[in-house]
């Protein structure tokens, strides 16, 4: 598997290793969708919440940041490696709400990075039977990287 991650190091300053964790992140959540992590591809892009309003206001008409962007690709053909899509996390977002629900920034972050690569898989939460699966997934995935539940705080 192919995980590009760039990281604006000037909203970032503060966070180790965030490629790995996200990679790591990236990882379980596939797993836990039953996908070859070898044969799938993906960006993610740590960024400064003024460029995630900016993709915010153009994909979604939503004037500010948000935590987590995920824009799934376009189906390709069956068979080699799949391009997933990209996924865009906001430091100012994050690092706030991880401050406010009193987690770890790095614990928030790759909780996000699952989040979105299921979105990438096309998994949503609009339906109450569909968040309550994307939920368990996301609490099997951070589970395999030693994450406590983030719904319940356990």
């Amino acid at each position: 598997m192919a995980i590009s991650v760039t990281i604006d190091r000037k909203a970032w300053k503060e966070t180790l290793g965030l490629d790995r964790k996200a990679r790591a992140a990236a990882r379980a959540a596939l797993a836990v969708a039953g996908l070859d992590a070898r044969r799938c591809d993906l960006s993610i892009a740590f960024a400064d919440d003024s460029a995630v309003a900016c993709l915010n206001r153009r994909f979604r008409s939503i004037d500010n940041p948000t935590n987590v962007l995920s824009f799934p690709a376009a189906a390709g053909p069956s068979g080699g490696r799949r391009f997933l899509g990209d996924i865009v996390l906001a430091a100012g977002v994050i690092a706030a709400e991880a401050h406010g629900q009193d987690k770890k920034l790095s614990s928030h972050v790759s909780h996000l990075v699952v989040h979105a690569v299921l979105h990438l898989l096309g998994h949503d939460h609009h339906k109450s039977a569909d968040a309550r699966k994307m939920e368990q997934m996301e609490i099997r995935a951070l589970a395999m990287l030693g994450i406590a539940d983030p719904y319940h705080g356990n």
